[in-house]
C-alpha cells in the first residue's frame, strides 16, 4: 500500500463519470508489495467528485495533523472508507469513489427500497418462476416453491443468509425483476449514489454492475434510519420456516447472520458496539463490507471494498482496525469530504417515507424480539448498544429534516 499523505489536497473533476469509464475490477487480488501487485488494476485518475473535490482523488485521502492517530498498516482494500454517521463527515477514504462490483452489499439498496413497499405481516406462496435464474453459487436461505413465506421471514432470509432466492421472491412481489432493478437505480439517484448502476437485485456480479465505498456508506447511512432495517441488520439467528408435513406444525430451522463482525464466526472477533450491517463476497468483486459501530455515542460507518490481503476474514479485519482508528480520530481529525444528503432534502421533502405502516416498529419492542429471536442476542453480544444505535441514527445527517419514530 503507498504510504500516506501527510495532508490530503484537492484536484478539479468531474461530479459524475459515465459508467463505461469505470475501471475493471476483475483481475484476481494479489498480496502487497508482491510481485504481481504491478498487475493490480489501478483507479481512475479523475472520479466523482460528490462529497468533496478530494473523494475524487485516488489513492488515500487524510488530513494527519499533529494529534490525529496513523492509519493502520495493515490495509489492503482497493477501497475503503471511514464516516461519521451522524454528522455526515468523511475522517478518511481511500479510493472512495472506485467503481468496483459490490457483490450482496448492494443488497442494502434492495433493502433501502423495498423495505417501505411491503408490509411484513404479508403473506406470499412461492411460485417456480419466482426461483429461475438465480446465479451459480448463489448464496440461498433455502426457499421452496409452492411454500408461503411472510414478508418478515423473507427479510430474514436476505440480512442474515443473505439469499438471492428471498430477493427474487420480494423482487416478484414487488413487480418482477426488472421493475425492482430500475427501483433501485431510481433509489439510488435519489440517495446521490452516483456510482452505483444496478442490474441484478442481489448483487450477483453482472456486466456493468458497479458500486463505490462511497456510494455504499451512503445507502448504509439511509437504511439505518429505517428501524426494520436497523433491527434485521442487527439479528444475529433466528427461526426460519421448513418443510410442511401435512397434519403437522411446519418445521423451521436456524439460520445465522453472516456479519462475522456481529457473530464472531470462523475466529473473527465480534466488534464492541457492531450493529450490523452487511457482508458480500463474489468472484469479481472479492470480499466486501460495510458496518456500523457505536463507541462513548459516536456512530461511525466503514466500507472495505476487496483487500488483496492474504489474511483470513480480511474485510472484516480491516474494517475493525478503521473503525478503532475513526473512534480514536473523531473530534482530531479534519474531514476530508462529507456524505451528501438525498435530492429530496433539497425541497424538505423526506425520502424515508413510505406506506407501510407495521413495518416502523420500534427495536425496542419485546414483541418483536422476541419474534425474531435475534434483536435480543444481538443486544447481549452489543452490550446494550443496539438500542443506543437506534436512537443515534435517528440523528443521522442533521442537515436535513428525518422521520421521527412513533
Amino acid at each position: 500500500m503507498s504510504a500516506m499523505k501527510k495532508t490530503a489536497v484537492t484536484v478539479t473533476a468531474a461530479a459524475l463519470l459515465p459508467l463505461l469509464t469505470a475501471a475493471p475490477a476483475f483481475a484476481s487480488p494479489t498480496k502487497p508489495g508482491g510481485p504481481a501487485e504491478d498487475k493490480q488494476p489501478k483507479p481512475p485518475a479523475v472520479m466523482s467528485t460528490v462529497g468533496g473535490k478530494l473523494l475524487g482523488k485516488p489513492g488515500t485521502q487524510v488530513n494527519l495533523a499533529p494529534g490525529v492517530p496513523v492509519l493502520p498498516k495493515e490495509l489492503s482494500g482497493r477501497s475503503w472508507i471511514v464516516a461519521d454517521a451522524e454528522t455526515g463527515d468523511v475522517l478518511a477514504a481511500h479510493n472512495a469513489h472506485w467503481r468496483l462490483p459490490p457483490a450482496s452489499t448492494l443488497k442494502m439498496l434492495f433493502a433501502d427500497a423495498l423495505l417501505p413497499r411491503l408490509q411484513k405481516k404479508q403473506t406470499h406462496t412461492v411460485a417456480p418462476a419466482e426461483l429461475a435464474n438465480l446465479g451459480e453459487g448463489s448464496s440461498l436461505v433455502g426457499i421452496k416453491e409452492k411454500l408461503s413465506y411472510t414478508v418478515h421471514d423473507l427479510w430474514l432470509g436476505v440480512f442474515l443468509k443473505s439469499g438471492n432466492d428471498a430477493v427474487h421472491v420480494l423482487s416478484a412481489m414487488n413487480g418482477g425483476v426488472p421493475k425492482t432493478v430500475k427501483d433501485m437505480n431510481d433509489h439510488a439517484a435519489e440517495l446521490q449514489a452516483l456510482d452505483t448502476h444496478v442490474v441484478s437485485p442481489d448483487g450477483y456480479d453482472a456486466p456493468g454492475q458497479v458500486s463505490s465505498a462511497y456510494d455504499l456508506t451512503l445507502i448504509a447511512r439511509s437504511g439505518m434510519q429505517k428501524p426494520d432495517f436497523r433491527e434485521y441488520a442487527a439479528t444475529v439467528r433466528a427461526q426460519f420456516p421448513g418443510e410442511q408435513q401435512p397434519g403437522k406444525k411446519r418445521e423451521t430451522f436456524e439460520i445465522q447472520n453472516t456479519n462475522r463482525l456481529l457473530t464472531g464466526a470462523y475466529g473473527v472477533t465480534p466488534y464492541k458496539g457492531i450493529a450490523g450491517v452487511k457482508n458480500g463476497n463474489t468472484t469479481h468483486a472479492g470480499a466486501t463490507f460495510t458496518g456500523v459501530a457505536e463507541r462513548d455515542g459516536k456512530v461511525l460507518l466503514v466500507t472495505v471494498m476487496n483487500p488483496s490481503s492474504k489474511e483470513s476474514s480480511a474485510v472484516y479485519k480491516e474494517t475493525a482496525r478503521l473503525l478503532d482508528w475513526g473512534f480514536a480520530a473523531s473530534g482530531k481529525v479534519k474531514p476530508v469530504g462529507e456524505l451528501v444528503p438525498p435530492k429530496s432534502a433539497r425541497t424538505g421533502g423526506d425520502a424515508s417515507k413510505g406506506p407501510a405502516k407495521d413495518g416502523d416498529t420500534a427495536l425496542a419492542k419485546a414483541s418483536t424480539a422476541e419474534k425474531s429471536g435475534g434483536v435480543g442476542i444481538a443486544l447481549g453480544i452489543c452490550g446494550g448498544v443496539l438500542v443506543v444505535v437506534a436512537g443515534a441514527v435517528l440523528l443521522v445527517n442533521r442537515k436535513w429534516p428525518l422521520r421521527r419514530i412513533r
